[in-house]
């Protein structure tokens, strides 16, 4: 039988650990490495060659500006987050089923819009900011408020 204790994990600098929270986040190789395969996926869909680890760095990154808007980054770009969502959601729901994805010229536009919020949130994030985020996403899912591509039959 397990046992269920399980011990804290120790934080050997804390200092070291707060001043990473508070670097912006454009100043990581990271942010500039996740810009990257952002577009290189939202290109890939735009050429018709997406694949499902391109459709799901879209899908990622759309779920963060969402819960990058709730946290007060974006607020006034709701109704834009929205119909890039939307649109998004249509690409994939249509490609599922063939695992060939395809945009129609709306939600190109809408997308490379949604794609161009997200990097102005990027831009005037935090790591933290980053990590709340994310959290609030796995939130999400976790708790099964996510929309689903796939609708149950």
């Amino acid at each position: 039988m397990r046992k269920k204790y399980r011990p804290k994990p120790i934080r050997m600098d804390n200092m070291a650990f707060v001043q990473a929270g508070i670097q912006p986040f454009v100043e990581l190789g990271a942010g500039t490495t996740l810009r990257v395969k952002n577009h290189d996926a939202l290109n890939n869909l735009r050429m018709g060659v997406a694949s499902r680890s391109d459709m799901d760095m879209l899908i990622a990154a759309s779920n963060i500006a969402e819960a990058m808007r709730r946290m007060g980054k974006g607020t006034d770009w709701q109704e834009e987050l929205k119909v890039g969502h939307d649109a998004l959601l249509a690409v994939a729901r249509r490609g599922a089923p063939s695992m060939r994805f395809v945009m129609t010229g709306p939600e190109l536009k809408a997308l490379n819009l949604l794609m161009d919020i997200h990097d102005a949130q990027l831009d005037s994030c935090t790591v933290q900011d980053v990590e709340n985020a994310i959290d609030l996403v796995t939130e999400e899912i976790k708790h099964k408020r996510a929309t689903r591509i796939k609708e149950k039959t």
